[in-house]
């Protein structure tokens, strides 16, 4: 149980910790989705997205170019094939017991099905309709987790069963990798000794730094979940506790803490009188700091993919024309009339109580940030948000919104902090729904689903640690 996670190996896979996110800060109990916090925490529910969008007839996908195809097309298809194919294969190598062949048949069965209504869009007309493939391998991953993780609310090992279709089927989503690449200049030495510049195919640079490292993360957190086998604490259904459990454990079992209305489904964690022993109690901590590294490592990856997708134009033209109506007189008379502007100082004023008002606060700012930098740019006549982008480094740093713009980004910057288990703003989830790029979608989703259960782990260790503490306090 003392299996130790070594941190080196998330930096040996290409991460490197986001500056934005406090190392020494300890994220509150809490699940995704799916539970709520221990305490006064936030909820934490990145992993809940549903994007649908009709397929533009204008738009297209990333493909590998012709010469890929021509060069890796039998070897490419016979290692999908491969893929798809695994449990058929499998099958052969079992006994011909008819249950076997039967069950193996049906999952296979259900595999091919899943890929077809993933092409498909969610199009069953097959008319061209559907949502496009970016989106569509967003919302497979994400419902992917929701099935293989959603009812795990405990410290315990995944079944056996949700283990093999977690590594299956993102095996099968994950292969789409294989096909991104770009081309790069190489030089080759012919016979003569003559060089030749030459185009070779390479993976993409975000899809070859990211994708193992999260491939790692993963590996890293089901690991994670292997470690809690044989435990010294339990885990009893809120409110209800059977004349079996109470006359086996009568003399061992604490009273149950009241939760909240809202949490009422969670199980409670329970530990024997006295509290967990120094080994165990050392595994937990171990394992919770590991699990708060990988959160952090995965939000930190999370967060740069969605600053490389572009700004849709439908969120630039559904902005306010004046920040100031977006977030307020209060707010804007303070940042407009301070010499020297505090975002802290700005937080601590307006006393936020609740996750829904950080979350709104959040999007206000976020719009009029952009509001003012489009305006900054105004001169310039050019709509588009990457040429505004381009030409904010040619504006004239005096200018009034260059200046407001600067503090939005700075209060924005300050309120992620403080707020690192806020859901996907407004803007993020506007950049989900319109990307077109299948390589971001699957680092994105992939990422996010990550940190999510890093996240929850992260709570449930907090829930037990929090049992043991308060069966010590009892017997001072």
């Amino acid at each position: 149980m003392d299996n130790s996670c070594n941190f080196d190996e998330i930096y040996d896979v290409g991460y490197q910790p986001s500056p934005s996110v406090d190392q020494n800060d300890q994220s509150a109990a809490g699940t995704p989705g799916y539970s709520t916090l221990s305490g006064d925490s936030f909820a934490y529910c990145r992993t809940n997205s549903d994007f649908s969008e009709p397929i533009d007839d204008n738009s297209s996908a990333s493909e590998p170019s012709p010469s890929r195809w021509l060069t890796a097309k039998p070897g490419a298809n016979q290692a999908l094939l491969t893929r798809l194919g695994g449990m058929k294969a499998h099958r052969h190598s079992l006994d011909d017991g008819l249950e076997d062949r039967d069950l193996l048949e049906s999952e296979l069965e259900t595999m091919k099905e899943k890929f077809a209504k993933l092409l498909l869009g969610e199009d069953m007309s097959g008319g061209g309709k559907g949502v496009c493939t970016a989106v569509t391998i967003s919302n497979a991953i994400t419902n992917l987790y929701a099935t293989v993780f959603g009812q795990n609310l405990k410290l315990e090992p995944l079944k056996p069963e949700k283990k093999a279709m977690w590594k299956r089927e993102m095996n099968c989503l994950l292969s789409v990798c294989d096909y991104i690449v770009e081309f790069a200049p190489t030089a080759q030495y012919l016979e003569d000794g003559t060089i030749v510049e030459m185009m070779t195919s390479r993976p993409r640079s975000d899809i070859y730094i990211n994708l193992p490292a999260l491939q790692k993360l993963d590996t890293m957190l089901i690991e994670i979940l292997d470690s809690f086998q044989d435990t010294e604490f339990w885990y009893a259904e809120q409110g209800s506790i059977s004349d079996n459990s109470m006359r086996s454990r009568a003399s061992s079992f604490r009273k149950i803490v009241q939760r909240k209305d809202e949490k009422w489904w969670l199980p409670v964690p329970c530990v024997h009188s006295g509290g967990l022993s120094d080994k165990s109690r050392k595994h937990l901590r171990t394992k919770r700091d590991c699990a708060n590294q990988i959160h952090k490592a995965a939000m930190a990856i999370n967060s740069n993919i969605l600053a490389e997708m572009d700004i849709p134009e439908s969120y630039m033209a559904s902005l306010p024309k004046s920040g100031r109506t977006s977030l307020g007189d209060s707010i804007y008379r303070y940042m407009h009339s301070a010499d020297k502007f505090s975002p802290d100082h700005l937080l601590e004023c307006l006393n936020i109580s609740s996750e829904h008002e950080a979350l709104e606060l959040v999007d206000r700012v976020e719009a009029s940030m952009y509001t003012w930098r489009r305006k900054a740019c105004v001169s310039h006549s050019k709509s588009s948000w990457n040429k505004v982008k381009d030409l904010m480094a040619e504006t004239d740093r005096s200018n009034k919104n260059y200046i407001l713009a600067e503090r939005a980004e700075t209060l924005l910057f300050c309120l992620k902090q403080r707020y690192p288990e806020l859901s996907q703003t407004s803007l993020d989830t506007c950049k989900i729904q319109y990307n077109r790029d299948v390589g971001k979608a699957i680092l994105e989703s992939y990422s996010r689903v990550l940190e999510g259960l890093a996240f929850n782990i992260v709570a449930w260790i907090e829930d037990v640690l929090h049992a043991d503490k308060s069966m010590r306090n009892q017997d001072v």
